[in-house]
């Protein structure tokens, strides 16, 4: 297959140019050929509000409580006693939390089953005893499980010195 030679730049702007003078001495403009592109507006999002709060953290980056950003001494505070009641790890870091309607409040500290919600609670529960009443199964005695050769694998018991 022969493949054909597009026109160069300037052979277009030539047709252009010719066209552009004919439509001058003959007066009247012909109408575009190609449709206009649509402009199309778009929803302006409005920027996010989000405050910043004191967390306290444990070693393991579980969150232990929230205090609001003017409570640093309450936050510090919390701090102490988690770290006198135990030997692990605290700290505190500042959150960025998004503001949703106005009134984002911290979310509080529970550390007992008795503080959640009712709801919550009879679920917490009932896990438990389903895995109460679903017993691990028992490893048997009597099988044994070296019944292959290990000594092939260079897995032996290390006696092939």
């Amino acid at each position: 297959m022969a493949s054909r030679k597009p026109p160069s730049r300037m052979d277009k702007r030539r047709e252009a140019e010719a066209v552009e003078a004919i439509e001058k001495s003959t007066g009247t403009k012909k109408t575009a050929t190609k449709a206009k592109a649509k402009t199309t507006r778009r929803k302006v999002k409005q920027a996010e509000r989000k405050r910043l709060v004191w967390g306290v953290f444990s070693g393991t980056l579980r969150e232990e409580a929230r205090f609001p950003y003017n409570e640093r001494a309450q936050a510090e505070e919390k701090l102490e006693q988690l770290r006198a009641k135990s030997k692990k790890l605290y700290f505190i870091q500042p959150i960025k939390e998004l503001i949703t309607d106005g009134s984002a409040q911290p979310r509080p500290f529970l550390d007992d089953d008795d503080d959640l919600p009712p709801a919550k609670l009879r679920r917490r529960q009932s896990a438990k005893e389903d895995r109460e009443e679903t017993p691990a199964e028992e490893y048997s005695d009597d099988v044994d499980d070296r019944d292959f050769d290990l000594s092939d694998m260079g897995m032996g018991d290390g006696d092939d010195d």
